[in-house]
């Protein structure tokens, strides 16, 4: 059992190690491919499945995002009114909504195919943009961007935009009435109640 153990360990911190060492866009093809791959075998994923779905962001996509600084950008300047506990929970709880949001997407794309743009980075660079097209049968091709940072723990991606709509732009405006209307609280209990909602449409559906 030790033995399975320690090789598990060592499977992981590998697996880890070698996303750290990856480029910016290499990590991102490389994830996607694999993502795609386990969507097109995986029949109750192709079905609707939103717990296997939920499952596989969890864990091929989600360590490489990075939730802290999505949210800071996503709150803007209401960040700085919330508490060190109050960022932690919007974090875990915008986290949550991302997850439920990005898994979904599993689904829609199944059946696409993903062409990635030449990357434009120079060697010092620590932020760049990674530019896909997917490609979807019998409609208009559709432009994902994906914006990576680079971190102490490798590129991780902290945006992305669909068709010129930025995820974390998107929010902002949202957020901010959240705020607006009923403060740092009122904006944990706005994201609280979104994912108790899916979580409930999550347990309703257990393919």
């Amino acid at each position: 059992m030790k033995r399975l153990f320690a090789m598990l360990a060592g499977l992981l911190f590998a697996t880890v190690a070698t996303a750290q060492e990856m480029a910016p866009d290499v990590l991102v093809r490389t994830v996607s491919n694999d993502v795609l791959e386990i969507v097109r075998k995986d029949k109750d994923i192709q079905a609707g499945s939103t717990r296997k779905a939920v499952e596989l962001a969890e864990v091929k996509v989600l360590p490489h995002f990075d939730f802290a600084h999505m949210t800071r950008l996503a709150v803007g300047k209401d960040w700085r009114k919330a508490t060190p506990e109050q960022q932690k929970i919007l974090v875990d709880e915008f986290r949550t909504l991302l997850v439920r949001t990005y898994s979904k997407a599993f689904i829609e794309y199944r059946n696409h195919e993903i062409e990635f743009k030449p990357l434009k980075m120079q060697p010092a660079d620590t932020d760049v943009l990674v530019r896909s097209v997917v490609k979807q049968p019998g409609g208009k091709p559709v432009q994902i961007d994906y914006n990576l940072d680079k971190t102490d723990r490798g590129w991780k991606v902290y945006d992305i935009s669909v068709a010129g709509v930025s995820l974390v732009t998107n929010y902002r405006s949202s957020f901010a009435q959240e705020v607006s209307a009923g403060g740092i609280e009122g904006l944990i209990a706005s994201l609280r109640a979104k994912n108790k909602g899916s979580e409930a449409a999550v347990a309703a559906n257990k393919q």
